[in-house]
Parts: structure tokens; sequence; C-alpha cells
């Protein structure tokens, strides 16, 4: 009887060590890989202008977790692009873990047109991989189709 008692304490322990060890495992691989990134919400009002080189800038939005993060916009573009609009776009910004992460330069290939008022559509992505994907209104005489860098900045409250 004395030895069925001392095999079940054995297993026992074994079976609870066992258990904290998995335990422990899972704990550690959650460490490992990233967390859940989220998405946002973004609005962009900015000006564009050139004559083969263009220039644009701007302010905007961003909503991300209940809170609203202003920021600005700046940068050049090159290609053909001819004249000047006004540019009021809405979307998304997804793949973020921060507010900041909104910050970087975007590059992108965009065409567009405007006599009079216009649509516009984007899709950009920064070196931390957030993804904007924009559409809305362009109002201005402008055609364009060039190679645009824009810089996302958090103002500073």
């Amino acid at each position: 009887m004395n030895a069925i008692k001392m095999l079940t304490r054995q297993r026992t322990r074994v079976f609870t060590r066992t258990r904290l060890f998995a335990l422990a495992a899972a704990f550690s691989l959650a460490g490992m890989f990233p967390a859940h990134a989220d998405t946002g919400t973004v609005r962009f009002k900015f000006f564009k202008a050139g004559w083969f080189i263009g220039a644009q800038a701007g302010s905007g939005i961003l909503v991300f977790r209940d809170q609203i993060y202003p920021f600005r916009i700046g940068g050049i573009s090159g290609g053909l692009t001819f004249g000047g609009s006004s540019t009021d776009l809405v979307g998304t910004a997804r793949n973020m873990h921060h507010p900041t992460d909104i910050e970087g330069i975007y590059t992108a290939l965009g065409a567009g047109i405007a006599v009079g008022a216009g649509g516009r559509a984007i899709q950009m992505r920064n070196a931390k991989g957030v993804v904007l994907t924009l559409e809305g209104k362009q109002l201005g005489v402008a055609f364009d189709f060039d190679l645009s860098g824009m810089s996302v900045s958090i103002q500073k409250q």
C-alpha cells in the first residue's frame, strides 16, 4: 500500500511539473509574436501644385483607439505634373500598433485629372508597414501622372 501512495504522489508531481512547463512555454511563445495590429481612420486635406515637379502641403487627422491625432503632410512629386489642386481624402490606416506608426515617408505612383472637380483614390505604404487606403475629391485645374513622396508627421500638442 505504501508503494501505491508513493507512485501516486510521483505521478502527481510529474503532472504538475509538466503543466507548469507547458504554461511557461505558452507564455514565452506569446511574447515572440507581434501584438495584434489595429486600423485607424484618416482624413487628408492638402494642396498640390507643380510644373513637371510638384509640391504638396497640408494637414490631416488620425482617429485611432478613440483618440484624435492631428498631423502635417508635405512632399514632392516628379513626372507629368501640371496645374494645382486641392484634395480632400478619407480612408483607413491599417497595420498600426501605436499612433506614431502613421509617421514616415509614403511613396505612390499616381494619376489624376481635375478640371473643376474630380475623384481621387490612392493606396500607399510606409516603412513601418502602415497601409493608407484613401479616396475622395480633388478640386482645381490639374493633370498628374507622377511618382509622389509624402511625409506624414504627428503634431506635438
